[in-house]
This record gives C-alpha cells, sequence and structure tokens, in this order.
C-alpha cells in the first residue's frame, strides 16, 4: 500500500509534467542552497526548478505518459518544468552550468520526445522564438519587395524599349 505523501508527491510531479511543454534533467550535486534559489530565480517566468526522488519521478513520468526521462534518473536529480519558452529555460540552464559547473544537465523531454544532454545544449544555442519569427518576417518582408520590384521592372522596361523605337523612328523619318 502506498504511503499517502508519496501518492501526492507522485501525482503533483505528474501534474507539473503533464502540464509543462518540457522538462530538463538535472544534476544538482555540489550546490549551495543560495546558488539553488540564484537558479531559480534565472529561470523565473519560463520554468520552476524542483528537486525531485527519482523513484516517485518515474512513477509519476509513467503516470503522465512521458518517455525518456527513466534512463537518466540516477544520483542526485531536480526537474526544470518548463511552461514558458523551452529555448529561453535551456539558455538559462547552460548558462547557470557554464557558471556552476556542478551544475550537470542530464538529459530531458520536449513536447514528449526525449533529448540527449547535447540536443538541449543544441536547443539552447537556438535564438528565441521572438528572434526568429523577427527574422522569417523580415525575409518574407524582402521576398515581397523583390517581386514588387520586379514587377514594376518590366512595364519600365517596355516603355523604355517603346520611347527608343520611336525616336528611332523620327530619326529615321526626317532624314528620308
Amino acid at each position: 500500500m502506498a504511503r499517502p505523501d508519496k501518492a501526492a508527491a507522485v501525482a503533483a510531479i505528474a501534474n507539473r509534467l503533464r502540464d509543462s511543454n518540457a522538462a530538463v534533467l538535472t544534476e544538482y550535486r555540489g550546490l549551495s542552497v543560495a546558488q539553488l534559489q540564484e537558479l531559480r530565480r534565472s529561470l523565473s517566468g519560463n520554468a520552476t526548478y524542483a528537486v525531485v526522488k527519482n523513484t516517485l519521478t518515474s512513477i509519476a513520468a509513467k503516470e503522465a505518459g512521458v518517455e525518456g526521462l527513466d534512463a537518466d534518473l540516477q544520483g542526485p536529480s531536480a526537474i526544470a518544468f518548463v511552461t514558458g519558452d523551452p529555448v529561453e529555460a535551456a539558455k538559462g540552464l547552460r548558462d547557470f552550468a557554464k557558471a556552476n559547473p556542478a551544475l550537470v544537465i542530464k538529459g530531458g523531454v520536449l513536447e514528449g520526445n526525449a533529448l540527449t544532454a547535447a540536443e538541449i545544449t543544441k536547443l539552447a544555442d537556438l535564438e528565441s522564438r521572438e528572434v526568429l519569427l523577427a527574422k522569417a518576417a523580415g525575409a518574407m518582408k524582402a521576398k515581397i519587395s523583390q517581386a514588387a520590384y520586379a514587377f514594376n521592372a518590366k512595364p519600365t522596361q517596355v516603355a523604355r524599349v517603346i520611347d527608343a523605337l520611336r525616336q528611332k523612328q523620327e530619326s529615321a523619318g526626317a532624314a528620308a
């Protein structure tokens, strides 16, 4: 029979996994409480960071239908439950891990797909959603401008050719 406190912890982790669009599993061994608080502050707005028990997390992941966390659930583990932009959360974790080598990114899940630590680093190297949207909009605007120039250039060229032919005929008629 499961103890009520453990059942409640499993349910809470399962709900957080269902509600988040990504989760990043880390090892926090060697970090002080102050450093963990700093990490939580740096992730606020995009993710919540919680220390978890491996067996309870494994059970909660199965209940939530999340695959890919079981292999990395070894040693002291904590999860960043990402509810905001996954790229921003990955950048925050990567930057914090650079400043504090004790934080190790083990892996994670993004929209139901398992990620390795290397894939999370690649995700962190991406530009934010807003920057990518701005670049796409700029590219579309450039293509529209090029199309407008091309459509405008043809009638202008035709008008110049007709004007040149008219001048040539007038000069040929005046010479004859």
